[in-house]
């Protein structure tokens, strides 16, 4: 939907299973119509697609495509952010550190982020000041890196991307960007890590030498496309989980220059305090199909990352006191609380008040992926009528 002063609310169709076009399109037939009747069925509402690499591929048919966007026309869809994280299956199979798979280090990486930007550029409605993202992998699973040759493979790719970008823009007239996703454990984890990568790798003036000599742009326009093309998407579940803190992340981001160009609006469990009631409750959330990293707070502040729900669970000390854990399980926004703990809601509120303020990012997507898994008592009705319910809770916290 169109808040205003240029801003976008929509859902992303991660939540329901589908890894073929054909799947991908009767979802949007049948799921986001329905939530589009249910929360703004008078005018046009934007779509967030979740496209696997086969479902890109198999859209790319000229056919396809067009029959696709002649049915976005008649039913007053617009497609303006896609979902390139997950490459392949995302649903009903172990999916875990796989999901970072093709990883920036991988050339397979870069061609179907590349073809998503294509994609998008052909979907992108009429309006030329819209502008299309697409969010990705942050790099890689932190543990599967070797050295720095990797962190130069994938800055070599991200920079080819950006070429990419820039051609496409000469092309079509039509500007997308890619969003890198911070998720805890993995090469870009945190805002401070992001900045740091972007300052030295991104932004710096190798980076602006190597896009000049890809792409023929002189000095300034060269690092006025790096700005320009690539910055974050800012997941609201996996900043709460690292204990980032909004304002100082969000003005961190700003005066590193990098550009919020999607705002993921998630939420994660929260468990204050590390009881045997929270944790028997916690247990049920231990699934065979997702990572969920633990990020845990001592006494004195400081933190102890786990990859999984069960490394963090074999590693309890007997003496749990003081000790807090957010988990990397996204739950429904709605919800506060998840007896016998507490989701990270109140992050989001915080974000939102800065939002309502001064805009954090034109793209604002739900993505409450984990509906498949999510413990019974905590599943409140059907999945389209839950993903109204937190697009209603959206807006009813933007409102003035």
């Amino acid at each position: 939907m169109n808040l205003g002063g240029g801003v976008h609310l929509t859902y992303c169709s991660n939540i329901h299973p589908g890894e073929s076009w054909a799947e991908v399109r009767a979802n949007v037939e049948r799921h986001m119509l329905a939530v589009r009747e249910r929360v703004h069925p008078a005018g046009d509402f934007g779509l967030g697609l979740r496209l696997s690499a086969r479902a890109a591929a198999e859209l790319s048919a000229p056919a396809v495509l067009a029959e696709f966007r002649a049915f976005l026309a008649r039913h007053r869809l617009y497609v303006f952010t896609l979902n390139g994280f997950p490459y392949g299956s995302f649903h009903g199979q172990r999916v875990k550190e796989g999901v970072y798979l093709p990883d920036w280090r991988d050339p397979e990486r870069l061609r179907y982020t590349d073809q998503l930007a294509d994609l998008l550029a052909a979907l992108l409605p009429a309006d030329p000041a819209l502008e299309g993202s697409v969010s990705s992998v942050p790099g890689a699973f932190k543990p599967a890196l070797g050295g720095t040759g990797d962190v130069a493979l994938m800055v070599e790719h991200l920079l080819r991307h950006v070429a990419h970008l820039v051609g496409l823009r000469a092309r079509t007239g039509r500007v997308v960007t890619l969003a890198l996703e911070p998720e805890p454990h993995c090469f870009l984890e945190t805002i401070a890590e992001l900045v740091e990568f972007f300052a030295h790798e991104l932004h710096g003036p190798a980076a602006v030498r190597r896009l000049m000599h890809l792409t023929a742009l002189d000095r300034d326009a060269a690092a006025r496309a790096l700005h320009e093309h690539l910055g974050v998407c800012l997941d609201l579940c996996h900043a709460a989980v690292e204990f980032e803190e909004p304002a100082e992340g969000i003005r961190r981001l700003a005066e590193a220059g990098i550009r919020v160009l999607k705002m993921q609006i998630s939420a994660g469990l929260h468990l204050p305090t590390l009881d045997a009631p929270a944790l028997q409750a916690l247990r049920r959330f231990d699934d065979a199909v997702y990572l969920h990293q633990v990020v845990q707070r001592g006494p004195g502040g400081g933190l102890a990352r786990f990859a999984d729900l069960p490394a963090a669970l074999a590693a309890l000390p007997a003496d749990t006191r003081g000790l807090e854990w957010r988990v990397h399980f996204h739950v429904p926004i709605f919800l506060e609380r998840l007896a016998p703990f507490l989701s990270t809601q109140s992050f989001i509120r915080e974000v939102l008040a800065l939002h309502r303020v001064q805009p954090v990012s034109a793209h604002l997507e739900v993505e409450t992926y984990t509906w498949e898994v999510l413990p019974e008592p905590h599943r409140h009705g059907a999945v389209d009528e839950a993903v109204a319910r937190e697009l209603d809770w959206v807006r009813t916290e933007l409102a003035p």
